[in-house]
């Protein structure tokens, strides 16, 4: 087994041992034991109560974030000619079509979204290959295959993020940055929690929320009683 550094083994000694924290507490918390010396990430892990392998169990959704999520997200519109000054206009930071069909082809993938519209899926479509393994390919359920491509941009540079469930049952994703205040780190971290509770699927039964741990970049996780999230 690894040994512990110095600063993890004081960052363990700020938690308490078998305790389960307030989402507030915990989002105060997080920020000290994060004892990086870049801006480390807020990451939220939910376990839920319910079997991705059937359809009807699939939890899947997007969120708007209150205070976005901290870091800068690259996007690429792939769009017809006349939709990409509105995607320009709406902060993109690269716009085209064939022309980026063929770089993403010869194996570029320097990008964090790619939004797209139902008009070009058929040319964008022979990517999946591509970017399905590496989560960039464009999907309408996430609102990255859609004709208003400059609403989409903003969105997603104003903090929309979206998340599923992976194959364990438990959805893992960014909410905000340790230089958050913690009422900002809060109140992101309620906004997934609470988008999440709305998409419970009919077909799971017992608990929904079995678990719930927030935790920075290389810290230690913190337990979050479920009981004390407003709304689910």
């Amino acid at each position: 087994m690894a040994r512990l550094t110095k600063n993890q083994k004081a960052a363990l000694s700020k938690i308490e041992a078998n305790k389960s924290y307030t989402l507030q507490d915990a989002s105060a918390l997080v920020k000290e034991l994060t004892n990086t010396k870049f801006d480390s990430s807020v990451d939220i892990d939910v376990r839920l109560g319910v079997d991705p392998r059937k359809a009807n169990q699939m939890v899947r959704g997007i969120a708007t974030l209150p205070h976005g999520t901290g870091k800068t997200v690259r996007v690429l519109v792939l769009c017809t000619p006349d939709k990409e000054q509105e995607a320009k206009d709406a902060g993109a930071d690269y716009v085209g079509l064939d022309d980026y069909i063929a770089k993403i082809e010869g194996g570029w993938t320097d990008v964090d979204i790619i939004i797209t519209m139902p008009s070009v899926m058929a040319k964008v479509g022979r990517l999946g290959r591509i970017l399905g393994p590496r989560n960039l390919m464009p999907n309408p359920k996430s609102g990255t295959v859609t004709p208003e491509v400059g609403k989409a941009v903003a969105d997603v540079k104003g903090g929309k993020i979206d998340f599923k469930v992976d194959k364990t049952g438990i959805i893992h994703t960014s909410i905000g940055k340790a230089s958050f205040t913690a009422d900002k780190i809060y109140e992101n971290a309620l906004e997934v929690l609470q988008t999440i509770s709305k998409l419970k699927p009919s077909a799971a039964k017992g608990t929904y929320f079995k678990s719930i741990h927030i935790s920075s970049t290389m810290s230690p996780g913190i337990t979050i009683e479920t009981k004390s999230v407003a709304g689910i």
